[in-house]
């Protein structure tokens, strides 16, 4: 099947769960050939808060679980030192499939494209609609201008607070992953950076 419109994404949205096994015979992109399956978000609904990242990685393709990577615990970790109860959260990607190349016996993550990014939408925009999110926090570039347009910049509008139709907030941080390209006291910042705007979240 395509991802839903109309009527048909109408159909899925009685529970995440149907939302969830619709989605995995999505074929609205090429990106299913080379994963292992779709991941699809899991957490709580209604959530105060929604992370929203750009793809799954080879953990999650392996597994079928959003952030259970390197990234996801750099983003766990960060969330209790902000104060954020993981159980009050709901966590998904802009993209619901692993593209990769391979690079010997490795799979190495590759950037979506536009198009990729589209035909993912509007799973997303479900999840959104069944989660009711107080707050969507978008991690990294691409699940900001997923949400926000193309023109939207990650580094201007980072760690603020804005006002959308969709939720009662938007947020933009950077994304764990690329915390862990950092090295040193680089990656420290960084990682006291992601903490530091998520403590906006906590106070608002």
């Amino acid at each position: 099947m395509t991802a839903p419109h109309g009527a048909a994404l109408a159909a899925t949205r009685t529970s995440l769960r149907a939302l969830r096994d619709a989605a995995a015979d999505c074929r609205a992109c090429p990106l299913w050939r080379a994963a292992t399956q779709t991941v699809f978000g899991e957490g709580r609904r209604p959530a105060r808060w929604m992370f929203v990242g750009e793809q799954p990685g080879d953990h999650e393709d392996r597994s079928g679980r959003p952030f259970v990577g390197p990234a996801g615990r750099l983003l766990d970790a960060a969330m209790a030192e902000a104060g954020i109860d993981r159980r009050e959260v709901y966590v998904t990607n802009a993209v619901k499939h692993f593209k990769w190349v391979p690079a010997g016996r490795r799979r190495l993550h590759q950037k979506p494209n536009a198009r990729e990014v589209a035909a993912c939408r509007p799973w997303l925009d479900a999840e959104i609609a069944l989660v009711q999110p107080e707050v969507v926090v978008a991690l990294g570039a691409t699940a900001a201008q997923a949400l926000m347009g193309r023109t939207f910049r990650v580094t201007r509008e980072r760690g603020k607070l804005l006002a959308v139709g969709w939720a009662r907030a938007f947020m933009a941080t950077v994304h764990p992953s690329a915390i862990l390209r950092m090295k040193g006291a680089d990656r420290e910042a960084a990682r006291q950076a992601l903490v530091e705007d998520l403590r906006v979240l906590v106070a608002s």
